[in-house]
């Protein structure tokens, strides 16, 4: 089952730093003692993973209460592929691939919905019909409309790194200095959406594995996401089943369990505290024996 949410004051909220408190609408959550499981929902004919088997709307709404059962603690809704070399979709065709699903979703469930897109225009019908989280892989950097359906509906914005766009972000991607490069970015837009109004306590970032990275780049960046919780914004990882495992191991997508699992462990370790993941039921038990494990206050010295 999801975790339990912890009863939310917005005065004390603010004076509870610096423990991590991160509210989506009615949900609350102490990330201080706990990770949550986003699992990832794609309604599209394209996905690298999963890309056509959920494009039905029923198909797509029975997985979701499928995944929430094995403890999802937010369902994350696509429905444009942000694959490499993927080739973006239509504002009507995107918006009816997602609403039915979240419609149907919000029916059976009062399940936390994230929507992801890069547009203001999806994100608004979405959260009409019943998300409460903006997914934006640009950072609000594509529409830049999305600040303003931000504020109108007072809701937590996950922006993330990506070097490009998933038409050329796998083009021999390069750094000067890879931490610091995605850090610098992410602070600088995270200024940008305070400065129109934000509340910071809304963010949180994605370094964004797989986006416009090479595969050392990808082990790199979870071996030092402890640089990027020094920013104060609960860290999302997004590991599941990407082509650096498969790369490694040389496993196709569908077996590239193990290798997720074990990229997640090590971001939890490293301070992520929202883990985007395909294998919901297996992720789920592995973060809460993880997390106990990490908080233990048994170490011998």
């Amino acid at each position: 089952m999801p975790k339990p949410m912890t009863e939310c004051n917005p005065a004390e909220d603010e004076s509870k730093s610096p423990r991590i408190i991160w509210k989506a609408g009615k949900f609350c959550w102490d990330l201080d003692d706990m990770a949550l499981v986003m699992a990832i929902l794609n309604v599209t004919p394209d996905s690298f993973s999963d890309g056509g088997k959920y494009l039905e709307k029923n198909t797509a709404i029975n997985h979701a209460l499928e995944m929430i059962d094995e403890g999802a603690d937010i369902i994350d809704i696509g429905g444009e592929s942000t694959r490499p070399f993927s080739d973006p979709v239509s504002l009507k065709e995107e918006i009816s691939r997602v609403v039915p699903v979240i419609e149907g979703i919000r029916k059976e469930s009062d399940v936390c919905i994230s929507i992801d897109t890069t547009k203001s225009q999806v994100a608004t019908a979405a959260l009409n019909s019943g998300a409460s989280v903006i997914n934006d892989v640009s950072a609000m950097e594509v529409d830049q409309l999305m600040v303003d359906v931000a504020l109108k509906f007072d809701c937590p914005l996950i922006i993330m790194h990506m070097k490009g766009t998933p038409k050329n972000m796998q083009d021999d991607p390069k750094y000067e200095s890879l931490i610091s490069d995605i850090k610098d970015y992410l602070l600088d837009r995270a200024d940008f959406i305070i400065s129109k109004g934000i509340n910071p306590k809304k963010i949180v970032i994605d370094p964004g594995i797989g986006f416009g990275k090479t595969v050392e780049n990808n082990f790199e960046i979870i071996k030092n996401l402890n640089h990027f919780t020094t920013m104060n914004f609960p860290v999302l990882l997004g590991a599941s089943r990407k082509s650096f495992i498969g790369i490694s191991l040389n496993l196709p997508e569908k077996d590239r369990l193990e290798g997720s699992l074990a990229a997640n462990i090590i971001g939890l370790q490293n301070g992520a505290k929202i883990f985007r993941v395909h294998d919901v039921a297996e992720t789920n038990k592995a973060l809460i024996i993880a997390n106990k494990i990490f908080n233990s206050n048994h170490l011998i010295t």
